[in-house]
C-alpha cells in the first residue's frame, strides 16, 4: 500500500521517532509499505516520520528496485563511525522542489537491526553514507535543510512558503 509522504512542515518531521520494540508481522508490512512508498516516489531512502509515523524505521534502496539485494532497513539505527567529508546536493521527498549541497561524512558505519530485531553491523561510502545519514537525521527530527547555511535555509522555506500561498505544497 502506497502511504502518503508528509510535507515541511508537519510536526511529525521535526520529533525524533520512538525506537522500535515489537518485531512483529505489522511491522514487516509497514517497511514493505515504505518501499513501496519509496519506489512510487522515485526516492532512494524513506523515513516512518515521512509516513507521519514517528518511529525509528527507514528503508534505503539505492538502486530504486532494479536490484533487490541492495534494500535495507535500518530500525533503531545508530551511526557508530564517521570518516571524511563530502559536500553534495541532497534532496528530500518531504520537500519537493528544495535540493541544496550538504556536508555530510564520506564514510559511515551503522549499527541497526533488521525487521525481524536481528542486530546487524553496516557500513556505507558516498551516496549510501549520505542516504544513511539523512535518514538517521530524519529518525533524530533533524531536516537536511537545518544542515545549511542560514541564507540558503530562509531562501528555501521562503520559497516553500510561496508554494503554499499558490497552493502548490
Amino acid at each position: 500500500m502506497i502511504l502518503t509522504i508528509v510535507k515541511y512542515p508537519e510536526p511529525v518531521l521535526q520529533q525524533p521517532g520512538e525506537p522500535v520494540t515489537e518485531f512483529n508481522d505489522e511491522l514487516r508490512q509497514f517497511v514493505a509499505d515504505m518501499f513501496e512508498t519509496m519506489y512510487a516516489a522515485q526516492g532512494i531512502g524513506l523515513a516512518a516520520p515521512q509516513v507521519g509515523v514517528s518511529k525509528r524505521v527507514t528503508v534505503i534502496d539505492l538502486s530504486c528496485g532494479k536490484e533487490p539485494e541492495q534494500k535495507m532497513v535500518l530500525i533503531n539505527p545508530e551511526i557508530t563511525y564517521r570518516e571524511g567529508k563530502l559536500y553534495e546536493e541532497e534532496g528530500c521527498l518531504s520537500f519537493p522542489e528544495i535540493r541544496e549541497k550538504v556536508v555530510r561524512s564520506a564514510k559511515v558505519k551503522i549499527r541497526a537491526q533488521d525487521e525481524n530485531g536481528k542486530w546487524f553491523e553496516a557500513e556505507g561510502e558516498e551516496l549510501l553514507s549520505r542516504c544513511m545519514q539523512h535518514e538517521i537525521d530524519h529518525l533524530d527530527g533533524v531536516l537536511f535543510i537545518f544542515r545549511i547555511s542560514a541564507l540558503k535555509r530562509d531562501l528555501a522555506l521562503r520559497k516553500i512558503r510561496k508554494m503554499q500561498r499558490a497552493g502548490e505544497w
